[in-house]
């Protein structure tokens, strides 16, 4: 029998077919309204220096990538905010006292190298913010790990650029001399250079801008998972393989390892990136694992005192392997 003929007509579209509220732009806002607390707490510990190279390397991050874009004939992508997200992440891994003319080469270099020659957002294989910190450190050694002495509010001083002994550094003596506390006077010497709980906690300490503040950083993470815009799992995952590493090793005190240095900004905004970690559970569970425990292999028994931003792009390089061991199966697959 011939069917009844009807003039309804159905619509097929590709999946997925359901939609989140959420954008770029929005995620990306996010990012940098998380990102405001341990800014202004960079600002306030390193003053005007810390000013002018967020302000530099921001600025930069926008031109260059409106420039990329027009030269590779393709729509301008300023509006997504991503191009101020690299910006801020990249100058909050800098000393505040850095050249400024060395913040728009690593800007550059972050914008046109490590992610618009790949075919901009969504496509590049590493971080570009910390690609770019890589590249700064191996060109520019010297000024890159030159801090600036944080202002004392209380008596008025001002940040003078002094290559002193962070808390990294001193921590490295200690596990280069496989030393603790009660060892040698070398150990009690080493102790003494790292900072307080509370000094760590607040930002009072040498260190990157945005690397300082454990409470700034922590609460901009908690902002993040309020949001959705990232899970528990790689920030877990990184600081509790640190802390628990650390504990095993021995030397510095196990927070000391975990508060100081990049591992808070790392685990919470740089390794939680979209493009460059899985997207699986149980992958990001092995991508903050992998990440934590490079970062303290480089730690012990690298030539430099931190190893958070090589371990975070070691495993960016690994992210699609790890996406492939980690998919799920299609149900009845064998």
């Amino acid at each position: 029998m011939k069917p009844k003929e009807t003039t309804e007509h159905y619509i097929l579209s590709s999946s997925p077919h359901t939609h989140a509220n959420s954008s770029v732009s929005r995620i990306m806002l996010d990012v940098v309204l998380a990102l405001l607390p341990t800014t202004f707490a960079g600002i306030w510990f390193f003053g005007m220096p810390a000013v002018w190279t967020i302000a530099v390397c921001v600025s930069t991050c926008i031109v260059a990538e409106a420039l990329c874009r027009l030269a590779m004939k393709r729509d301008n992508t300023i509006g997504d905010l991503s191009a101020v997200v690299t910006g801020l992440l990249l100058a909050l891994n800098l000393p505040a006292g850095i050249p400024l003319w060395m913040a728009v080469v690593g800007s550059v270099f972050a914008i046109c190298v490590a992610k618009q020659v790949f075919g901009g957002l969504g496509m590049n294989p590493f971080n570009p913010a910390l690609a770019a910190r890589a590249f700064m450190l191996i060109s520019f050694t010297g000024p890159m790990t030159t801090w600036l002495r944080p202002i004392c509010r209380c008596c008025g001083e001002t940040p003078d650029a002094t290559t002193m002994a962070t808390p990294l550094a001193a921590m490295k003596r200690l596990f280069a001399a496989d030393i603790t506390a009660s060892a040698t006077p070398h150990a009690e010497k080493a102790l003494e250079q790292i900072p307080s709980l509370c000094d760590m906690l607040v930002g009072n300490m040498p260190g990157c801008i945005g690397e300082v503040s454990a409470i700034a950083l922590a609460a901009g993470a908690a902002y993040l998972l309020w949001r959705k815009v990232i899970t528990w799992h790689i920030p877990v995952a990184f600081i509790a393989t640190v802390f628990v590493y650390s504990l095993i090793a021995g030397g510095a005190p196990a927070y000391a390892q975990v508060l100081t240095g990049g591992v808070m900004i790392g685990a919470c905004f740089m390794a939680t990136d979209y493009v460059t970690s899985p997207i699986t559970a149980k992958g990001k569970l092995i991508f903050g694992f992998g990440c934590g425990l490079l970062c303290m292999l480089i730690r012990q028994f690298g030539s430099y005192p931190e190893g958070c931003s090589f371990a975070i792009l070691i495993m960016n390089a690994v992210c699609p392997l790890i996406n492939r061991w980690t998919q799920p199966k299609p149900f009845g697959a064998k």
